[in-house]
């Protein structure tokens, strides 16, 4: 079976829990993974992780460096990733659980979280906390990318995200839009957390979301 067919069949069985119909293009992931280090020996996290597209890149820039952590909810689609990608560790969980999972693994924080996580899920909650807990996982110099398709980018939902961002982060950077993904899409790239490392509060939270209401 095709990665595309795989991430289409898993599209229609839970729209809410995948992306988009089809996988993002090498354009598109190519500005999503551009704050992976090429040197050193980072801790790259990576959620929702889908067929692999983002994995598949970060996989060729860390070249056998650091750790690479992919956190999928989808149990087809982490079978899949165990399957292509025997050097990274594919975790079956809820991003909800990113800081246990870091110290379930003898980690306290993460270089790079590089996200492909659908809107949706930045909803309820949970969701509404999502954005400092991960900013919480952040070391002092870490950087969070976040995709996002242009059409929905002026949204209700898409602004709010976005004003979570900025609440959490001191530097939010939009990239240009790509085209060349279907439908176009762009990356944000989010610098220096509000939130300190291993800090994640209820507070944290509510000083988030006064803003971004």
């Amino acid at each position: 079976m095709s990665e595309t067919v795989l991430f289409a069949r898993e599209f229609l069985r839970s729209p809410l829990r995948t992306a988009s119909l089809i996988p993002s293009s090498a354009r598109l992931v190519e500005r999503l993974v551009a704050a992976v280090p090429e040197r050193g020996e980072p801790v790259v996290v990576e959620l929702g992780a889908g067929t692999g597209p983002a994995t598949e890149a970060i996989q060729r820039k860390l070249a056998g460096r650091g750790r690479h952590i992919a956190v999928e909810l989808n149990e087809r689609l982490a079978t899949h990733l165990v399957q292509r990608f025997p050097r990274a560790e594919i975790i079956t969980d809820s991003t909800w659980e990113l800081p246990r999972i870091l110290a379930d693994r003898g980690l306290r924080t993460a270089d790079v979280v590089v996200s492909s996580l659908p809107w949706s899920a930045f909803t309820g909650p949970h969701g509404r906390a999502l954005v400092p807990k991960i900013a919480s996982t952040l070391s002092e110099s870490g950087v969070y990318t976040q995709f996002t398709y242009a059409w929905a980018h002026w949204a209700p939902p898409s602004r709010h995200r976005l004003a979570q961002l900025r609440q959490a982060f001191e530097e939010v950077v939009a990239s240009r839009t790509v085209y060349r993904n279907l439908p176009p899409a762009l990356v944000y790239s989010a610098r220096r957390s509000r939130v300190p490392a291993g800090q994640f509060s209820a507070s944290a939270v509510r000083a988030v979301n006064l803003i971004a209401s």
